[in-house]
């Protein structure tokens, strides 16, 4: 089987730049926004190579990876690994939807 390639949905990727930019603007630095987009990248390139590590869902294929205080929602296919969503585990759960 091929290696399935990461590609982040629009939403996501807005998803992570807010996060980002929330925690250098608070912490007036950029380190602990390196040190969570590594995090987010490491265990993604995890996931290339066994798509089913991340916890089921309800939702057929589509399965979260717990990043620090952070899941990370995507679905499998034959050839991708499609991030869908960053969500802050913080949140009330009801708040919580998945959408592509």
């Amino acid at each position: 089987m091929a290696k399935r390639k990461v590609v982040w949905t629009i939403s996501a990727e807005i998803q992570l730049q807010s996060t980002l930019d929330f925690f250098i603007n608070r912490n007036k630095s950029v380190n602990y926004s390196r040190k969570l987009y590594k995090n987010f990248l490491k265990v993604l390139k995890t996931a290339e190579k066994n798509p089913e590590i991340g916890i089921k869902t309800k939702i057929e294929n589509v399965r979260g990876l717990i990043i620090d205080d952070y899941i990370l929602f995507y679905e499998i296919s034959e050839t991708m690994i499609l991030v869908l969503k960053i969500w802050d585990s913080r949140q009330n759960p009801e708040k919580l939807d998945i959408v592509k």
